[in-house]
């Protein structure tokens, strides 16, 4: 009994370390690929400047940003469903991590347009905590800061210095987050993107829906710093 009692704990380490590795794994891509860019990918502050320079105001720049992801989102909502049941099991993974890097991109360059500085780990991890929308106040509580998420902003972490060992804490919640999420928004999507070309535009309808949502939270969670001018005028 004993040594079942030992196997079974050495089991759920295990499982636990996994959980661990694919949590930093899909927090390491958001950030290193949805806020910094990758090749031809643009990072959110180059993002941030070419909106800021064809558009007149921050806020309408905010508005082109979003709008041009809501776009990419929807397109790439669209090629995932197009196929059915028979390009499904490809291109579902894809297309749900895919979401999340250009909706981290999205609201990065919405944070660049309003004065934040997207190098800063605390900006960083606050971005991270929009794509969990309601579920940015527990993961604030688990990584010991209960207080900062009042009135869904987020400002209060983006613009204070923090210990590395709590950001981490925070990263690691959104990530636990989005991975739950995989799991049971892939068979709800599944299900919905299993007919050819209707699934195609049901996919991208719902990931349009869901682009908008997270943006909408972002521009109330991240104000505009005080006298800031222009993308990461916050350095």
């Amino acid at each position: 009994m004993a040594r079942r009692d030992a196997q079974r704990q050495v089991d759920t380490t295990g499982a636990g370390g996994a959980d661990d590795s694919r949590a930093a794994a899909l927090v390491q891509r958001l950030l290193s690929i949805g806020i910094d860019g990758k090749g031809p990918f643009d990072g959110a502050a180059q993002v941030a400047r070419a909106a800021r320079a064809e558009h007149p105001t921050t806020e309408s720049a905010v508005h082109a940003v979003v709008s041009r992801h809501t776009r990419l989102v929807a397109a790439s909502g669209f090629a995932t469903g197009v196929g059915g049941l028979i390009t499904l099991p490809v291109a579902l993974p894809a297309n749900v991590v895919g979401f999340y890097v250009l909706a981290t991109r999205a609201v990065a360059a919405v944070a660049e347009l309003r004065g934040y500085d997207t190098s800063r780990p605390e900006v960083r991890s606050a971005v991270l905590l929009t794509l969990v929308g309601a579920d940015a106040t527990d993961v604030l509580k688990s990584a010991g800061l209960p207080s900062l998420n009042i009135g869904g902003r987020l400002a209060s972490l983006a613009t204070r210095r923090w210990p590395p060992a709590v950001l981490m804490l925070v990263n690691k919640g959104v990530g636990f987050r989005l991975l739950a999420r995989l799991g049971t928004g892939g068979l709800v999507r599944a299900g919905s993107r299993a007919v050819p070309f209707l699934g195609g535009a049901i996919g991208a309808g719902a990931d349009a829906v869901m682009l908008r949502r997270i943006a909408k939270h972002a521009e109330h969670a991240l104000p505009p710093v005080s006298g800031a001018e222009g993308p990461g005028a916050q350095r």
